[in-house]
């Protein structure tokens, strides 16, 4: 198979739009199954993971590769709900092109705009699918005006449906100048109907007006007021698609079987394969200034980069790879740029949801599963030995959600640490940390349904009984103030003793994380010491100091210090440095950041008052309300994430069960003193009860 036949591509959209369902009729009508399978009764394809079954959602991307006419496609799933934003991220990292999914009714919905944006990030090409055209409330105009009110996505319908809600018909395709209509799992083309004639003209026209922006053989013909060939609109909106100038729409009803077919097709035409997407751009690894390009062809050294990791009950780890160029086989030894590390692959695997074939080898395009990785984790780029680059890695979001978790027998604690070290492996938008001094587990993640799929995957997967601890606001603690502190270290208690010295001054460093900059002249502390001293630090960022938070956004310039060339060691340093950390970051007027969540709120007019004053009763900021459909109103705004437990419930009380919402973390926020005060005091309340 050529190259240019080949399609990565990714379904994204917000929870309950029905990308599911759309990969699984795309799956039935390329052959790979011989029957539909469905989210609702757990027989989806795509969503073999038992929890995605029981809740009828997506949670882990998944890889299936399928045919369509000559071309062959890899098709990504990913999940739409927030919490597994990391998939949907890793996801977009690899993949060409994408179809985003948005639901007739529902429209541009908050995490729409959050796939969107990511989508945006890594520059992905993509046609939208309007689904669910045969629900009550369809409205297709008012979506393709959200995609380019909300989004500022360029939409242009390529079809317009006849009809809707129950009347939905089929569609028209606003190029080839046709109808379709659907008998049960087949398609019937034929001429434009009357009375869609004017409509289909007017939607024809505009297309070639957008169209003329981009290519002057059609602006010539659109000034001339000739018609436009059917092949050249079609070229012009490919390249338009593919430098992401326009947005093609199309329309359907996945779980009626329509429209599915003519979305291959588009899939086809208007997305790009790797020739299209062209060289990928690393940078060299002696010099990052430099930037090394990978061409997708079999003779460029070998370059790929590490996207997922799972764990497979029967092959062991599994870490799926995108091969941007040159060619993979099983035994090879591939370089880890990331880790510096030489790495041997042992299977080449290609995935199809739940089945595998092995593979001797694998090209440019590729997406395949690697057995037998001992290094590579996420984000990570494997390359040819002798032609290292580095790749652009991941962008992995930040926790804001913890639980204590802990064995309920000592002796399966080992068992436990093992376990989670896999699951932080595999995921890691999930975090894992250990309290030395109270001897807890306490696990992150990015909500309240992340950890309760963490918990039950303990439980089911690796057999591991956990007790978990009420859900608790991840906070994060930081400075406001430039502080200095001088501390000598010095212990004699017969034997060799400890010496050490260290000035260091702590900065705010908003925004920029932890930095770390090294001033010491003249030998003050000898170099082999300098790590010792950045350890010391580190742990302490971890362990907290204010409350056990970790600490952020701190810089740290160590100025000065003193050594004993007999009694300093790298213990010696390391616990200098922390103790003089610990010292300036107390003086340096330390305050807790909480995680703010942006909120959007879909409410009916009624009950506007009563949900506006219930949200700022929870510190809550409204920033825009806007029309969403007749007689209800979309609230976008803020709110820090600790008011928000149970609100579910108080939402629907309030609202007759009419009101809907969802979150996404926005950033963290300084805590308002009075709520400091009052969170320091309930931990300190907590810690002297445990005791």
């Amino acid at each position: 198979m050529t190259l240019s036949k080949l399609r990565n591509i990714g379904i994204a959209a917000h929870i309950d739009a029905g990308k599911t369902t759309v990969t699984e009729r795309i799956l039935f009508f390329t052959g790979v199954n011989r029957k539909t399978g469905e989210v609702h009764d757990g027989q989806a394809t795509m969503d073999f993971m038992k929890q995605e079954q029981e809740r009828g959602i997506t949670i882990a991307s998944a890889a299936i590769t399928c045919s369509w006419k000559d071309s062959q496609i890899n098709i990504i799933d990913t999940p739409g709900h927030v919490d597994f934003t990391i998939e949907v991220e890793r996801s977009l990292r690899v993949i060409d092109g994408m179809i985003a999914v948005f639901c007739a009714v529902g429209g541009v919905e908050p995490q729409s705009e959050t796939v969107w944006n990511q989508a945006d990030r890594y520059k992905v090409p993509r046609i939208a699918f309007v689904n669910k055209m045969d629900r009550t409330g369809a409205d297709f105009n008012q979506v393709v005006q959200q995609l380019n009110q909300n989004l500022d996505a360029k939409a242009i319908p390529f079809q317009i449906p006849m009809g809707a809600e129950n009347d939905f018909l089929g569609m028209i395709d606003v190029i080839q100048k046709k109808a379709y209509t659907f008998t049960d799992k087949e398609f019937v083309e034929s001429e434009v109907p009357a009375e869609y004639a004017e409509i289909s003209k007017a939607a024809r026209n505009h297309l070639v007006e957008r169209l003329a922006d981009y290519n002057e053989e059609i602006m010539s013909l659109y000034f001339e007021e000739k018609d436009v060939p059917t092949d050249l609109m079609m070229k012009a909106a490919r390249e338009a698609t593919i430098k992401l100038l326009i947005t093609p729409v199309f329309c359907g009803a996945a779980y009626k079987n329509k429209g599915i077919q003519l979305l291959l097709d588009a899939v086809v035409d208007y997305l790009p394969s790797p020739i299209d997407k062209g060289a990928v751009v690393g940078t060299d690894l002696e010099d990052p200034e430099k930037m090394r390009h990978r061409n997708p062809t079999a003779k460029d050294p070998f370059s790929a980069l590490a996207f997922k990791v799972i764990h497979d009950p029967f092959v062991g780890q599994q870490t799926f790879i995108r091969i941007y160029s040159g060619t993979l086989q099983s035994g090879m030894q591939v370089f880890n740029a990331t880790k510096k590390k030489h790495e041997r692959v042992g299977r080449l695997l290609r995935i199809s949801a739940k089945e595998r074939e092995d593979v001797a080898e694998a090209g440019p395009g590729d997406i395949v599963a690697l057995v037998g990785m001992k290094f590579t984790k996420t984000g990570d780029t494997l390359c040819d030995n002798d032609k290292p680059l580095l790749f652009e890695s991941i962008h992995i979001p930040q926790t804001v959600i913890e639980l204590k978790v802990l064995p309920p027998k000592p002796k399966d604690q080992q068992k436990l640490g093992e376990a989670l070290g896999k699951l932080a492996n595999e995921d890691p938008s999930f975090r894992v940390r250990f309290n030395d001094e109270t001897g807890e587990t306490v696990i992150s993640g990015m909500g309240e349904l992340h950890l309760e799929i963490i918990i039950d995957r303990l439980r089911h997967e690796f057999n591991v009984e956990v007790e978990v601890g009420e859900p608790a606001v991840a906070f994060r603690e930081t400075i406001t103030v430039e502080k200095e502190c001088d501390y000598k270290h010095a212990k004699q208690s017969g034997g060799k003793g400890q010496f050490a010295r260290t000035v260091m001054r702590l900065e705010p460093n908003e925004g920029k994380g932890y930095e770390f900059v090294d001033k010491i002249k003249g030998g003050a502390i000898p170099a082999e010491f300098i790590p010792s001293v950045k350890k010391g630090i580190l742990k302490t960022l971890e362990a907290g100091i204010l409350a056990g938070f970790p600490i952020v956004d701190v810089k740290v310039v160590l100025l000065d210090g003193a050594f004993h060339p007999v009694d300093s060691s790298d213990m010696a340093f390391q616990t200098c440095a922390s103790i003089c950390f610990k010292q300036a970051f107390m003086k340096a007027m330390p305050i807790l950041l909480e995680p703010v969540m942006k909120i959007e709120i879909n409410t009916p007019d009624e009950h506007i008052g009563d949900v506006t004053g219930n949200l700022s009763k929870r510190r809550g900021k409204i920033d825009s309300m806007r029309r969403f459909r007749k007689g209800s109103q979309k609230l976008n705004g803020l709110v820090p994430l600790m008011e928000m437990f149970g609100y579910a419930t108080q939402l629907r009380n309030i609202s007759s069960g009419r009101a809907s919402f969802s979150m996404e973390f926005f950033q963290y926020m300084p805590t308002p003193k009075a709520i400091q005060e009052d969170v320091l005091k309930k931990l300190e309340e907590k810690k002297r009860l445990e005791k």
